[in-house]
């Protein structure tokens, strides 16, 4: 991956209220679905793809999530400690900005993960990544090659695939929780609780937010119910291969 990100960062603090019980006594990130928990799903196609760093974050049992990515080689995982207090998406990425060194990164929710079909799509992202025109780039799903959606679509695309927010269209596509920032967009903000919907909506008023849709198969794990549809798709893409 010449010239793409070679760091990332996965969102894993959160506290998994809609995954409970199975996460009354474990973070979600380490519930486990086909046999891998989500949060190694993450990170094995980060590694796959040749990002060599990752900053996990914790705040909800952290010290399981620490034990648990103790062991990684690849990626070499970096910890930022939220104990104190809950950062969400963007808190915590400002938190562990100093990290990237002002290049641009890879962010990834824990509880979403995807089957490549031809080749890496984190590997086609980066290719399609262009930092003199964006400022953010999504990874997304077509609803017709997702399980476990259950909510709107979130945006809908434009020549040359600059994004706009769906606002109730019935075509357009959902965020698939994979994207690759540039850190000037965190230009004096502060490691303080907010979300990274600011900054997408400020990327499409500057017309600099754009996507590319995922050649594949993503699934999205939210609910206990949702595990069982998840593992179906993996068994039939497993018989298949």
């Amino acid at each position: 991956m010449n010239g793409s990100p070679d760091k990332a960062m996965v969102l894993a603090a959160g506290l998994g209220t809609r995954m409970r019980p199975l996460t009354d006594h474990m973070p979600k990130p380490l519930v486990r679905v086909g046999g891998k928990t989500l949060l190694d799903w993450g990170l094995d196609a980060l590694g796959d793809a040749g990002v060599r760093e990752a900053v996990v974050n914790v705040h909800y049992f952290p010290d399981m999530l620490v034990e648990h990515v103790a062991s990684r080689q690849t990626p070499a995982i970096t910890i930022s400690d939220e104990r104190d207090q809950l950062l969400d998406s963007a808190g915590g990425i400002v938190k562990a900005l100093s990290f990237f060194g002002g290049e641009p990164f890879f962010i990834l929710n824990a509880d979403t993960f995807w089957i490549d079909r031809d080749g890496s799509n984190l590997e086609r992202l980066a290719s399609f990544w262009d930092g003199e025109r964006m400022d953010i780039l999504l990874m997304l799903a077509d609803p017709q090659i997702a399980t476990g959606h259950t909510g709107k679509l979130d945006f809908v695309m434009k020549d040359g695939g600059a994004l706009q927010r769906a606002r109730g269209a019935d075509n357009g596509f959902i965020y698939a929780g994979v994207a690759i920032l540039h850190p000037r967009i965190f230009e004096g903000a502060s490691p303080e609780p907010h979300s990274l919907n600011l900054y997408f909506d400020r990327a499409i008023a500057a017309d600099r937010l754009f996507g590319l849709p995922l050649d594949g198969h993503w699934l999205t794990v939210g609910t206990p119910d949702a595990i069982a549809p998840a593992e179906d798709v993996l068994r039939q893409v497993s018989k298949a291969s």
